[in-house]
């Protein structure tokens, strides 16, 4: 039987096949499937990665938005009852719905879409102990970019306050048909074990700091989070953020590019904390 032709990439997927059986191997290697996983793949395409998932994890939810590859992996599903299709695009679907939930998150994952679902998957995805990621080289180096570097940025402090790296593998851009302009990383990164003890401000409101701050990177937090408004409190005022910056031990001048991730939950806990309000009554 002669098997059909794989369709050809289309640029408004951001389709990039990985064709080469060896990066395959160490690619598959490093994912570190166990047999107990539930594995979310994102962009499996007609199931390269798919098939060796299959060999080694107890399910796989496969998300495919290009529906001319679905009849494949319809056909392969039925021949494997541990594989879930889902046809359409991951970054509106509802994750948390997914059952079984995953718990390792592993794709080759279109470059358009990598930030946004790895984003997405952390925040929604508390199930998730593991991702391994193929992404743009740029893009795989902003994630664990350290502070006062040109890559760290917003999405950076976001997964290095929840994620901690294992491992990085440069993948050249010649092992993907068609092949891409730029050359790209697998990237595996684990859950961190949540901090002990309580009273640590929302993951939500540390975002919106985060975000807040990186807008306007190059400005001083003082400035670059004035307006920004905070629950029961109303928006912030440059004179609060200082007030804040040196009750969390920061220098009132500080601008977010200098800070580790870990200085932005301190932050976001004296902007909301007693030590704001009182400050507030002064």
């Amino acid at each position: 039987m002669t098997v059909p032709a794989r369709p050809a990439a289309m640029r408004r997927y951001g389709q990039n096949h990985l064709v080469d059986r060896g990066t395959l191997d160490a690619i598959v290697a490093l994912t570190d499937a166990w047999a107990d996983d539930v594995v979310l793949e994102v962009g499996a395409a007609d199931g390269v990665l798919t098939r060796e998932l299959l060999e080694r994890a107890a399910l796989v939810h496969a998300f495919e938005i290009d529906r001319r590859f679905l009849p494949r992996l319809e056909k392969l599903a039925g021949e494997r009852p541990g594989l879930r299709v889902h046809g359409g695009d991951a970054l509106k679907a509802d994750l948390g719905a997914l059952s079984p939930a995953p718990t390792l998150f592993a794709a080759n994952l279109a470059y358009n879409i990598a930030i946004p679902i790895i984003v997405t998957s952390v925040h929604e995805l508390p199930t998730l102990r593991r991702w391994a990621v193929m992404v743009q080289k740029e893009l795989g180096e902003r994630l664990f970019a350290r502070p006062s570097t040109k890559a760290y940025s917003a999405v950076s402090v976001i997964v290095q306050l929840a994620c901690r790296p294992v491992a990085a593998r440069p993948v050249p851009r010649t092992v993907f048909s068609p092949r891409p302009r730029v050359d790209s990383l697998f990237l595996v990164f684990e859950r961190r074990e949540p901090p002990a003890g309580s009273g640590r401000p929302e993951p939500a409101l540390v975002e919106r700091i985060v975000r807040a701050a990186f807008a306007q990177r190059r400005k001083m937090l003082a400035n670059s989070l004035a307006g920004t408004p905070l629950p029961d409190a109303g928006a912030l005022t440059p004179e609060a953020v200082r007030r804040a910056l040196l009750h969390a031990g920061l220098s009132g001048s500080a601008r977010p590019e200098e800070l580790e991730p870990e200085r932005f939950v301190d932050l976001t806990q004296a902007l909301v904390g007693p030590a704001a309000r009182e400050g507030e009554r002064r």
